[in-house]
C-alpha cells in the first residue's frame, strides 16, 4: 500500500455527519484495494501486525461483527472479541468501568456496538490514545454500514449527483437510515424516506429530501431501493396493525418494482425477512446486490482499519 494512501485526518469513525465527501473517496478507493486483497490466494497483509483490535459488540449482530473480525485478521492485527453475553456490563458493570478494563488492556482500536446511543462517543472521550469505531449505536447511526452500501451502489451506479434513492421501512428505529441519509446526501443524491407514520421520525422532512407514506410513490422512478426491516427490539408498542399488514402495504414486490428506473439496484442491510418488506423473488432478483453489500462489509472495514490505524493522529502525532 501507498504511503499516500495512509494519511487520514481522523481518529475514530463516530458519525457519517464527521466525514468531508474527499473522506467518504478515501474510504471508497482504500476499500478497493482491500477488496482486491480479499480476492488473492492469500488473503492477508502485515499492514497492523502488532497492533490491537477489540471488538467490543453489546448487542446481537453476525454480518458486522464477522466483517470487522476478518477484516482484523486480513491485515494482520491481534483481534479480540468481546460479546453482550460475555461482558460485565451483563451483570451490572458501567460503560464507564468497562471503557476503564479496555483502556487497560492497551488496545490500537476498538469497534462498539451498543444498543444505547451515543456509547461509542462517551468510550471515544474515556480512552486516549486509542481509535474508536461505532458499530451501531441504539437508535443513532451505523456509519461502516453506510460506507458500505456507498460502496455497493458506485459498483453499480456512475455518479451520485441526482441519483433518486429511497429508503423504505422502520426509519424511525433505523441507524443504518441515518447514515444512510447522511452520506448519500453529501454525495448529492436525491433521498426519498418511505414508512407508515408511526415509523417515520418527527424531523423527516428535514433529514430527507422528500417524505411519503406510499411505496409505490417511492419506488416511482428510484435508482436505488433500500429495505429496511422491522426493529421489532426497540418498538415499545404496537406502530401497525400485524406484519402481514405491513407487508401488505409497504412490501417491496417484483411488481412495485417494475415503476422503478429499468437498472434499479434492490438493497437490503440484513437480516432479511423474507415475505415481510421484501418479496423472496425480489432479494434473489437480477435488481438484489444484497450479497454485493455483504461482500463489501468486510472490504470497507478493512479500510476502516487501514485508515484509522494508518493515519498520523492514530499515531499519536
Amino acid at each position: 500500500m501507498g504511503s499516500e494512501a495512509n494519511v487520514f485526518s481522523h481518529r475514530h469513525l463516530l458519525s457519517m455527519d464527521d466525514l468531508s465527501r474527499d473522506d467518504i473517496g478515501q474510504f471508497l478507493t482504500t476499500a478497493k484495494m482491500m477488496k482486491e486483497v480479499s480476492e488473492r490466494e492469500v488473503k492477508k497483509i502485515p499492514t497492523l501486525r502488532g497492533r490491537t483490535v477489540i471488538n467490543c459488540f453489546l448487542e446481537p449482530s453476525t454480518r458486522t461483527r464477522m466483517s470487522f473480525e476478518i477484516a482484523g485478521k486480513r491485515l494482520s492485527a491481534d483481534v479480540i472479541n468481546i460479546s453482550a453475553s460475555g461482558s460485565s456490563m451483563s451483570k451490572g458493570e458501567s460503560l464507564k468501568d468497562m471503557a476503564g478494563t479496555l483502556r487497560a488492556m492497551n488496545p490500537d482500536l476498538i469497534t462498539i456496538r451498543s444498543p444505547h446511543s451515543g456509547a461509542p462517543f462517551q468510550v471515544s472521550e474515556m480512552i486516549e490514545r486509542c481509535s474508536v469505531v461505532n458499530a451501531g449505536d441504539g437508535r443513532h447511526e451505523h456509519p461502516s454500514q453506510s460506507l458500505l452500501d456507498i460502496m455497493t451502489i458506485s459498483e453499480h451506479k456512475e455518479a451520485f449527483m441526482g441519483l433518486k434513492v429511497s429508503i423504505v421501512g422502520d426509519i424511525l428505529n433505523s441507524r443504518v437510515a441515518r447514515s444512510n441519509i447522511i452520506g448519500l446526501k453529501k454525495l448529492g443524491a436525491v433521498v426519498t424516506i418511505c414508512g407508515p407514520k408511526t415509523l417515520l421520525p418527527v424531523n423527516a422532512e428535514e433529514m430527507a429530501d422528500g417524505v411519503t407514506t406510499s411505496i409505490k410513490t417511492a419506488v416511482k422512478n428510484a435508482d436505488v431501493v433500500m429495505m429496511l426491516r422491522i426493529q421489532k427490539e426497540r418498538i415499545g408498542q404496537a406502530t401497525f396493525p400485524n406484519l402481514r399488514e405491513y407487508s401488505r402495504l409497504f412490501g417491496l414486490t417484483s411488481e412495485r418494482l417494475k415503476l422503478a428506473a429499468k437498472d434499479v439496484v434492490v438493497m437490503h442491510p440484513g437480516p432479511v425477512n423474507r415475505g415481510v418488506e421484501i418479496a423472496p423473488d425480489v432479494a434473489d432478483g437480477p435488481w438484489s446486490v444484497i450479497l454485493d453489500q455483504v461482500k463489501n462489509g468486510v472490504a470497507v472495514r478493512m479500510a476502516i482499519l487501514y485508515l484509522l490505524l494508518g493515519g498520523g493522529l492514530a499515531q499519536g502525532e
